[in-house]
């Protein structure tokens, strides 16, 4: 983890951690590091709808200006719509300004590289070093080479037309209500979804750059089960913030997690020759029950470290084609480089529809286990040797023969906290809630 990126940019309340002249600064540095080989560089910037967001694509635009790159803004537009645009228009670099799933008084900064594809580490740690240690000079541009600011005005509508033409699939017939989060899908989720056919149900899409994720959205989906419930809906998808994750919601008005979309969605491209090796990747935090279901249907699965970027690092070295995590990022690779809530979502409705099944009984291909997830309080110096202990490797080897491949033991440190996550997959909640309990006390006792 660096000292300004995290798991996904830079994030943090706007103005206090995150403020102008950081953004300023990234945008220079980003802008010297990703296109220092050309001339008269391209950088695509799009956002969310919080109210800070104009705020910082303002200092932004600024500071890639400054060393001589060009700034195409494309406004309110989702996040894997900026890794298109990036590809798409063949610009040089990507900037995605949004906090996701986080409440209003959050933003954050990241970026995408020519092929609309997160960073890997290295280079944000060069950015970072130019930043906090001016480790590098960048120059100045003055006079006609100091960049411009120009617009992207058709690039909502020219993601729109590509999410249409990757679902290829008529949805007529189908009701689907949409919780957009007040955030970046507000538009073209629900006309993405309406003009292949199906009736939509919006909600939570009228942005007023303060209610963004406000009880709403991927993570707060409650709402949403009891509309697909009362309004007799086929099913509902609710997107987070800039709109890169998605949770189902069945007819039933069940949640349906991303463990159970791979499942759903790895299975019918499986069966339609198109899930390239027969692979799905996922994190370590994917259910113990999506393994058994992959298995049972002759897939394979690849597991990375938590984090959408890491996902994509490995479907690109192994030449695999889906991907994604437990919390509703999806990756159809063939398609885009990021996550996309509103390709999976309508993705889920095509297969719906080809298959002539509900959500529900395409869910049943996988049994999600219990999961039990305890922070141990530990210090900080002490979490990343969490694994070297002795005691705690025995305790991990006693449970792994228990379960007989029926359940797991997870332990790693927390990125941001002193605290190690203990996560416990079994068939019996009652047995790996104790079990859990258990761990936490002796992880405790050896590290705290």
């Amino acid at each position: 983890m660096g000292r300004l990126f995290g798991t996904d940019g830079v994030r943090g309340i706007a103005n206090g951690m995150l403020t102008c002249d950081l953004a300023f600064k990234l945008g220079q540095a980003g802008a010297f590091v990703l296109t220092s080989q050309v001339h008269k560089a391209r950088i695509l910037i799009g956002r969310d709808t919080r109210i800070s967001g104009n705020m910082l694509e303002a200092a932004m635009v600024a500071g890639i200006c400054s060393v001589g790159a060009e700034a195409v803004v494309a406004g309110v537009i989702p996040t894997s719509g900026v890794a298109f645009l990036t590809r798409d228009y063949e610009a040089d670099a990507g900037v995605v300004i949004s906090a996701s799933h986080n409440s209003v008084e959050y933003n954050g900064i990241k970026f995408f590289n020519s092929e609309g594809k997160k960073l890997p580490d290295e280079v944000e740690d060069r950015i970072e070093r130019i930043i906090l240690d001016g480790s590098e000079e960048i120059k100045l541009q003055t006079g006609i080479n100091i960049g411009r600011k120009v617009s992207a005005a058709k690039g909502l509508a020219e993601y729109k037309e590509f999410l249409i033409s990757a679902a290829d699939t008529n949805l007529r017939g189908l009701k689907i209500v949409l919780d957009c989060a007040h955030g970046a899908a507000s538009f073209v989720g629900p006309r993405s979804f309406t003009e292949l056919g199906a009736e939509v149900i919006p909600y939570y899409n009228t942005p007023d750059g303060t209610n963004i994720n406000d009880y709403c959205g991927s993570t707060y989906p409650q709402k949403l089960t009891q509309l697909v419930a009362e309004l007799g809906a086929d099913m509902g998808f609710a997107f987070d913030g800039d709109a890169d994750r998605l949770i189902a919601v069945d007819e039933h008005g069940v949640i349906v997690d991303g463990d159970e979309i791979m499942a759903i969605c790895a299975v019918d491209l499986k069966k339609r020759g198109l899930l390239k090796r027969n692979t799905l990747v996922c994190t370590v935090m994917s259910n113990l029950g999506l393994d058994i279901a992959m298995k049972k249907n002759g897939i394979k699965t690849v597991k990375t470290n938590v984090g959408d970027r890491y996902v994509l690092e490995e479907m690109i070295r192994g030449g695999y084609s889906l991907g994604g995590e437990q919390s509703g990022h999806i990756i159809f690779l063939d398609d885009n480089t990021t996550g996309d809530g509103i390709l999976t979502g309508l993705m889920l409705a095509s297969i719906v529809m080809r298959r002539g099944k509900s959500l529900s009984k395409l869910a049943d291909v996988v049994k999600i286990l219990p999961q039990v997830l305890i922070n141990a309080k530990v210090k900080d110096e002490h979490k990343d040797h969490i694994m070297e202990d002795e005691e705690v490797k025995k305790r991990i080897k006693k449970l792994d023969k228990h379960f007989h491949g029926n359940g797991r033991v997870l332990i790693r440190p927390s990125g941001t906290e002193p605290l190690v996550r203990v996560m416990i997959e079994g068939k019996d909640k009652k047995e790996i809630e104790r079990q859990a309990v258990e761990m936490v006390k002796l992880i405790e006792s050896r590290l705290a």
